[in-house]
C-alpha cells in the first residue's frame, strides 16, 4: 500500500476509535454528538487532508527543488543533499526528528497566537466551543500551510525515511485528535510530557493567561513547562466558555471562514 494511503487508513482508523471512546466514556456527557458545526467540521476534515495537505506537500517539493537548483548553479552543495540523520536506525530518526518538528511547531502555535496575521488564519481554529476528536481538524488551509511547511522540511533536509516520517504524522495525528477529544484523560505522571484534553481544553479558554494565551504544546506539553507557558488550575477542570474575545463578530460561514484572513490583512 502506498504511504499516503496508509496513512489515510490511520487516520480512519484512529478517528473511529476515538469516536467509540466519547461515546463508552465522554467527561462531558450533556455534549451532543450532533452539535452545532459538526457539517462544517466534516468539510474541513476531508477539504484539509485530501486536498490541502497534499498542494502543501507538492508545494514544499518544488520549493526545495528550485532552492537546489539555485545553490547548485552557485556551487553550493543543495540542501537535500544534508540528510543528516539518512544514515540512522529508523526508531532514532523518528525519535529525533519527532522532538525537532514538535519544538519547532510548539514555537509556531506561539507565534499564530501572538502575531496579528497569523492570528487571523488560527482565529478559526479557536471558534470551537464543543471540543471533541473531529473539532481537531477545524483549521485554515493558511495555518496549516504555516505549519506543514515549518513543521516537515527540517524533517527532509535531515534526510528522514518516508516511513519514518509516515510514522510521526500518525503519531500526530493521534496526539491532535486526543488533546482535543472529549475524554477526561490527565495521563497521571506524565501530565509534563504528553499533551492531554484536560490541559489542551485551557488552551481554547476564551480567557488568556499570558500573552497570547496558554498551552501552546502539539504534542508534547513540556515545552510550556519549560518555557512557562503552562497553565493548568486545579481549582477547575475545565473552562466556563470557550473560544476568543468577539467571536460574535466572526464569520459562521466556510466561504467567510476562508476568506476573512486576506479581507483583514487588506485592512
Amino acid at each position: 500500500m502506498p504511504l499516503y494511503l496508509e496513512y489515510y487508513f490511520w487516520l480512519v482508523a484512529v478517528s473511529a476509535v476515538f469516536f467509540a471512546l466519547e461515546r463508552i466514556r465522554p467527561w462531558r456527557p450533556k455534549q451532543k454528538v450532533i452539535r452545532d458545526g459538526l457539517v462544517q467540521d466534516l468539510f474541513w476534515l476531508v477539504f484539509n487532508q485530501q486536498y490541502v495537505g497534499w498542494v502543501i506537500a507538492l508545494g514544499a517539493y518544488h520549493l526545495l527543488v528550485a532552492i537546489d537548483a539555485a545553490f547548485i548553479g552557485m556551487g553550493i552543495p543543495g540542501l537535500s543533499e544534508l540528510k543528516l540523520v539518512s544514515g540512522w536506525p529508523l526508531y532514532a530518526q523518528v525519535i529525533v526528528a519527532f522532538i525537532i518538528k514538535d519544538f519547532i511547531e510548539w514555537n509556531v502555535h506561539r507565534m499564530l497566537h501572538i502575531v496579528p496575521w497569523m492570528w487571523n488564519f488560527h482565529k478559526l481554529h479557536h471558534s470551537i466551543e464543543n471540543l471533541d476528536w473531529l473539532a481537531a481538524f477545524r483549521t485554515h488551509w493558511g495555518d496549516i500551510l504555516i505549519h506543514r511547511v515549518v513543521g516537515f522540511i527540517p524533517l527532509i533536509l535531515l534526510g528522514v525515511d518516508p516511513v519514518g516520517i509516515l510514522i510521526i504524522s500518525i503519531v500526530a495525528l493521534v496526539g491532535q485528535e486526543v488533546s482535543h477529544s472529549n475524554l477526561k484523560w490527565d495521563f497521571g505522571i506524565l501530565r509534563y510530557v504528553l499533551i492531554s484534553p484536560r490541559f489542551h481544553v485551557w488552551h481554547h479558554d476564551v480567557k488568556m493567561y499570558g500573552k497570547g494565551g496558554q498551552n501552546f504544546a502539539v504534542n508534547l506539553a513540556i515545552w510550556d513547562w519549560i518555557f512557562g507557558t503552562w497553565y493548568w488550575p486545579d481549582s477547575k477542570e475545565q473552562p466556563d466558555k470557550l473560544g476568543f474575545q468577539g467571536m460574535n463578530r466572526y464569520p459562521q460561514s466556510v466561504l467567510g471562514r476562508l476568506l476573512y484572513p486576506i479581507i483583514k490583512f487588506k485592512k
